[in-house]
């Protein structure tokens, strides 16, 4: 690799104002622009990377909103998978194949959105055998998300057989695998989609038995519904959720890994306290390495890989800025790799 090498890095400009913007761009940096400064990793872990993929948290930082990105400058980039090139680190050895979701990268850290990474070393993951560079940056934050979505349904006692499981959201990444991963287990999955009739002939081939308009959850309803669902994954939050929530059944769980319509949560605690529900957080970005690992093992079992790649599109770094438009309007589905080499 040259000494220098593209990345997508984010800077933070104040006007005469003092108003606060930022910018993305795509640019030539070198190795010491990774270990030096505020989001400079602690120790040296340096990987080629070969991949990185599009989450919506890629849009919104490389599309300049604010919310996620908190050091600068910054290189973009949630998720990275690449190939150990040099460690101070016993635990991993040159030549190691790994993938890092989250912990930091593009929030604290530089991140995947290059050709080469210095991270850091506790939240590595090896990429399990028979799952290639490209399918694990398929998988992504998004669908490491979507297990640890499972993960916490079936910690709650989801079993197949329970019932109608609800994902909302269902065209995107997490919901697209958390359809493929609940179906191949025996779940009957509920699809809630904004382009029902769109996107139904896709959301069944994941594995949805049936596809419903997200219209039905639009609105504000009353706090305690028809009980429904025996599970549900949320991706979006807001009144959708709350709706959700008082059409779980008794003792069933909803998780909640988004906010893609509100960060808000309009609701009461009666399905709380009279019908024994459970809300569970989704927190991918500082899950511990032993819950990483456990969520790639499953993946490497239970996620069919030729589903994966059939809804999966590859991009290079210089049309990240344009696909970060489409992800932030609804306009992607399924899961988006960058292949930062191109």
């Amino acid at each position: 690799m040259s000494e220098t090498f593209r990345a997508i890095v984010v800077d933070r400009d104040t006007d005469a104002n003092g108003r606060t913007s930022l910018s993305s761009s795509l640019r030539e940096i070198g190795p010491d622009y990774l270990s030096s400064g505020p989001a400079a990793a602690e120790d040296g872990v340096t990987i080629d990377v070969e991949y990185s993929s599009l989450n919506f948290k890629d849009g919104l930082v490389v599309a300049g909103r604010p919310g996620v990105t908190r050091a600068y400058p910054i290189v973009a980039g949630i998720d990275l998978v690449g190939i150990v090139s040099a460690s101070t680190d016993s635990r991993w050895a040159l030549g190691e194949r790994v993938v890092l979701n989250g912990a930091g990268l593009s929030e604290t850290r530089h991140g995947g959105y290059a050709e080469r990474a210095i991270v850091d070393s506790g939240s590595l993951v090896r990429v399990p055998d028979g799952i290639t560079a490209r399918q694990a940056a398929a998988v992504g934050t998004a669908g490491f998300t979507a297990m640890l979505s499972v993960l916490a349904l079936e910690r709650h006692g989801l079993v197949p057989g329970a019932g109608e499981v609800l994902v909302t959201g269902s065209s995107g990444g997490v919901g697209s695998v958390a359809i493929a991963l609940l179906a191949r287990l025996g779940h009957t999955v509920v699809a809630a989609s904004g382009r029902a009739d769109e996107n139904e002939s896709y959301l069944r081939e994941l594995g949805a038995a049936s596809v419903i308009d997200r219209s039905e959850f639009a609105e504000p309803g009353k706090p305690l519904q028809s009980q429904r669902w025996a599970g549900a994954v949320d991706s979006v939050g807001g009144v959708p959720l709350a709706n959700v929530l008082a059409q779980l059944a008794y003792g069933a769980a909803a998780t909640s890994c988004g906010l893609a319509a509100s960060a808000d949560l309009p609701t009461t605690v009666m399905p709380f306290i009279l019908r024994g529900v459970a809300l569970l957080g989704i927190n991918s970005v500082d899950a511990p390495v032993e819950l990483r690992q456990q969520a790639w093992r499953r993946l490497s079992s239970d996620l069919d890989l030729d589903l994966l790649d059939g809804m999966t599109e590859e991009i290079g770094l210089g049309e990240v800025r344009d696909a970060a438009d489409r992800i932030l309007a609804g306009a992607t589905r399924g899961r988006t790799v960058v292949d930062v080499r191109r």
